[in-house]
Parts: C-alpha cells; sequence; structure tokens
C-alpha cells in the first residue's frame, strides 16, 4: 500500500504544492494524511493515524525531507523507526536519491539512502544553526547601535493618565472611566496596569495637572 504525508507549520500556508504531487504520483487521495501544525513534535494527529496503518512493505511518500521532522535527530529518528522498525519504504520526491525500495533495476536501496539522509539532515541542521548564529550576532551588533526591540513606547496624554489616576482612587467607576477615555474594558485595564507599573499614576490625593509622558519598556 502506498500513502503519503503532507505538512505546513501554520493553518494560513497551502498544502496544494504538496498535494498535487502526490496526486501526480499516483497515490490515492485516501492514504494522503495532511496535518497543519509545526514540526517541532510528533504529536500531530494525522500523521499519528499514518504512522499506525504503516505496516512492512508499505511505501511512504512525501515531498520534502523536512515534512518528517525540523531537525537532525529527528528526521533520522523518525526514518530508522519507519524503514528499520515498521519495515515500510520511504520516498522523497524532491530528492530521488532518498528511496529506501530496492529493485533490480537500481542500486539505490536502504544501505544508500541511510548515507544520503545523514548527509542532507546534517546540512540543514548546520544550515539552521548558522542562521540562527547570524540572527544572534545582527540582534547583538543592533543593540550595540541603539536599535530598541520590542513594543514602541507608549505616551499617555493628560486625559488617560487622569482617568487612571481617578479609577485608581475610587472616584470612578469601571464604566465611568471606559466612557471617558473610549476604551474597551480590556484595553483600560491593560494600559491601566502598565501605566500604574512604569510609576505614571501618581500615587497621592491630588490628581495629575500637568502631561506625564513616559517611556514604558
Amino acid at each position: 500500500m502506498t500513502y503519503a504525508y503532507a505538512r505546513v507549520s501554520a493553518r494560513d500556508q497551502n498544502l496544494d504544492r504538496q498535494l498535487n504531487a502526490f496526486r501526480d504520483f499516483g497515490v490515492p487521495a485516501k492514504n494522503i494524511f495532511c496535518d497543519k501544525k509545526s514540526g517541532r513534535d510528533f504529536e500531530r494527529s494525522q500523521y499519528l493515524r499514518l504512522t499506525k496503518k504503516l505496516k512492512k512493505g508499505d511505501l511512504l511518500v512525501v515531498k520534502s525531507i523536512d515534512r518528517l521532522g525540523r531537525n537532525y535527530r529527528m528526521i533520522l529518528d523518525e526514518w530508522n523507526a519507519i524503514v528499520n522498525r515498521i519495515g515500510a519504504d520511504i520516498l522523497v520526491l524532491d530528492m530521488p536519491l532518498l528511496d529506501t525500495r530496492s529493485g533490480s533495476d537500481t542500486l539505490v536501496g536502504k544501505f544508500i539512502s541511510d548515507i544520503v539522509l545523514q548527509v542532507l539532515s546534517f546540512v540543514a541542521e548546520n544550515e539552521r544553526e548558522n542562521i540562527r548564529a547570524r540572527q544572534a550576532e545582527g540582534i547583538a551588533s543592533a543593540r550595540k547601535r541603539g536599535v530598541r526591540f520590542g513594543r514602541p513606547p507608549l505616551d499617555y496624554s493628560e486625559e488617560h493618565l487622569a482617568v487612571f489616576w481617578a479609577f485608581h482612587a475610587r472616584q470612578l467607576s469601571l464604566r465611568e472611566a471606559l466612557s471617558g477615555i473610549d476604551m474597551k474594558s480590556s484595553n483600560f485595564y491593560y494600559h491601566y496596569h502598565r501605566a500604574l507599573k512604569a510609576g505614571l499614576i501618581p500615587l497621592l490625593n491630588e490628581p495629575p495637572t500637568r502631561s506625564i509622558e513616559r517611556e514604558i519598556e
């Protein structure tokens, strides 16, 4: 029996490219399993359903090697589980050398596929590590130049601070405070607590009499 597995990392990504490749290869639609979830782990409902169906002699088709996992160790472990523990074969359409099927018409079998897999997985993992290192270096360099990351600074007007102070001093109800600055309750509490934490709401008996603007980290 021939099965296929497709995966994308987010729900808004498209599976069509992988599905079209499986149909062109001749995989029956009922044997195609799809997940829209990160490859961080194997807690993916359709992938788990698929691996329960796989048995010795079956063929699993994937479009690219990284559909099996996101790092070198995960890909190797899953490959070995399917090929050596279950006894099924794997074909990677984007890399025909990764084809564990053995036959008189090809020299590419499990042994050569395993070697190619380890080399490709190592290269892919090494590239990911290099990307992360370059990103970290870029962030460190930008911080040295004074670039700041995260949410932009928020400035509260005198009107906002006065309403926050009156609410804090229990001179205004929540409903009155919301109508005074036209906010929803969730937004109000968010900004109220941020302003309070940053010391923008004077903890005094007198309300603020001028605009207080301070950057919130």
